[in-house]
């Protein structure tokens, strides 16, 4: 069982699993951005901008910031978010069974008030960070592998390459070189990673 914090992209699923979860913000910048520059909504600007200084803050304070700080950012945070309500007014039901379709921008508003603690998580605990990018890269390589090469002749090549590709991400993620970890590893004398 998955003890610690979850950070993904808010698929629904992932909120079965029992554990903390923290929200991607780099797919919030993603959205927020399609929402300023397609749909030509200023608050979506304003909140992209808000994330961003949020995250700089955090990174130049090595960890949360004061109390007051984060205070700060959650009242301008809702302050945003209502803007972007007001700016997507809510489509009146329609008369179908089930929910009303709304705009993608009141989706992603929705989405941001309902899960705020989650968007928020990397501000208030110094080990979750501001996005999965870093963990999405480590696996997207073996997905290009497997999409272009028509996925792997065995399965010992699968584990082993999938072994090599978990060692070198895990070494370059704790600013080791890779390729002098392969040398080393060839002539036997293998780095190992810190595993704490």
């Amino acid at each position: 069982m998955f003890a610690g914090t979850l950070v993904h992209d808010g698929w629904k699923p992932y909120r079965d699993l029992a554990c903390t979860h923290a929200l991607c913000n780099a797919h919030h910048l993603r959205e927020l951005t399609y929402v300023f520059e397609e749909m030509k909504q200023a608050w979506a600007k304003r909140l992209i901008d808000l994330l961003v200084a949020a995250c700089h803050e955090v990174a130049a304070a090595g960890g949360s910031p004061a109390g007051e700080r984060i205070a700060y950012y959650r009242a301008s945070y809702a302050e945003i978010l209502a803007e972007g309500e007001a700016a997507n007014p809510r489509a009146p039901p329609s008369g179908r069974r089930g929910r009303t379709k709304q705009s993608k921008a009141l989706n992603l508003v929705d989405r941001l008030r309902t899960h705020a603690d989650d968007v928020w998580r990397f501000m208030t605990n110094h080990n979750v960070p501001f996005s999965n990018n870093l963990a999405e890269q480590a696996v997207r390589m073996p997905k290009v592998k497997q999409k272009i090469s028509g996925g792997f002749r065995t399965q010992a090549g699968l584990e082993t390459f999938c072994t090599l590709r978990s060692y070198l991400a895990t070494l370059h993620k704790q600013g080791a070189n890779p390729f002098l970890a392969l040398t080393l590893a060839f002539q036997g004398h293998t780095p190992q990673p810190r595993f704490a």
